[in-house]
């Protein structure tokens, strides 16, 4: 059986960094409890290994206190939250995504003379969350094009529109030209960033040519989602799994091709292991 995997599967850059950050607060502890706030990426198994190594993840402001060094998660946080944490006296390490405090920044500016900001993405993600807190204005979260209908909006109002930076890029695209047909002033972000669009497009490639897809992935991952998603979309069997373990042999019967990708916040050992699980298939 033929195996395509993506090149661009596994940790972006701003995984990459953020774990490169809490590795070096491990390194050089000197005895102060290190923490994150909330989880720090989104893989259940890399939080797993990092608790082991004596990480503690606070899941407010108020568990943390003088002497702790606490890392901002990669997703980023809410003005509010940030200055709460801050407060706390805690050592505070900034590990936000560099494009997603691109996109906090943009929208701050975007919408100081109170234009009202339409958002599209994941209403309970974190980063989604942190983004509104920039906003000066009124803000809007939706999910879909069809949620993005059903909003009030005043024809002749000031508007900006922005994007969770792991949404779908083609989605957007249309997102944005329905919203052109109804507003007279439409500022538009570019939020989405490129790595996202790169896995995009390549998981898109792949679905095409193989026969069923495996999308490696912690569940709670956005941008591991919609890659499974997307992949489904092309009318191929998606399995989005965490591990190589939840794989089923039966499953891949009669199957000369299948496509391999994963989120940015997968660790590689966990794709190889997928890998290594279906090169093992009979």
């Amino acid at each position: 059986m033929e195996i395509l995997r993506a090149k661009t599967a596994g940790f972006c850059m701003g995984v990459s960094l953020a774990l490169q950050k809490l590795d070096s607060a491990i390194e050089h502890s000197r005895g102060r409890r290190i923490c994150t706030l909330g989880p720090i990426i989104h893989n259940p198994q890399v939080l797993t290994d990092y608790e082991a190594r004596g990480v503690f993840c606070a899941s407010s402001p108020e568990e943390l206190g003088p002497g702790d060094c606490v890392l901002i998660r990669a997703h980023g946080i809410t003005r509010q939250v940030e200055e709460a944490v801050r407060a706390s006296g805690a050592q505070v390490e900034d590990a936000t995504c560099p494009k997603v405090k691109k996109a906090q920044l943009a929208i701050r500016r975007a919408t100081e003379n109170g234009a009202t900001l339409l958002l599209f993405g994941e209403a309970e993600h974190p980063e989604v969350r942190g983004l509104l807190s920039y906003a000066h204005g009124l803000a809007h979260v939706f999910g879909s094009r069809e949620e993005l209908a059903g909003l009030p909006l005043a024809p002749d109002g000031d508007y900006v529109l922005a994007s969770q930076t792991t949404q779908d890029r083609g989605a957007f695209a249309a997102i944005e030209q329905d919203l052109r047909a109804r507003l007279a002033r439409l500022a538009v972000l570019s939020t989405i960033c490129d790595a996202t669009r790169e896995r995009q497009e390549e998981a898109l490639e792949i679905a095409r040519k193989a026969d069923i897809m495996v999308v490696v992935g912690g569940r709670q991952s956005g941008n591991t989602r919609r890659l499974a998603d997307l992949a489904a979309q092309c009318g191929k069997t998606t399995f989005h799994i965490e591990e190589a373990s939840e794989l089923r042999p039966e499953n891949f019967s009669k199957k000369m091709c299948v496509g391999l990708t994963a989120g940015a916040s997968t660790p590689k050992k966990l794709i190889d292991a997928a890998q290594s699980w279906l090169e093992a298939l009979p």
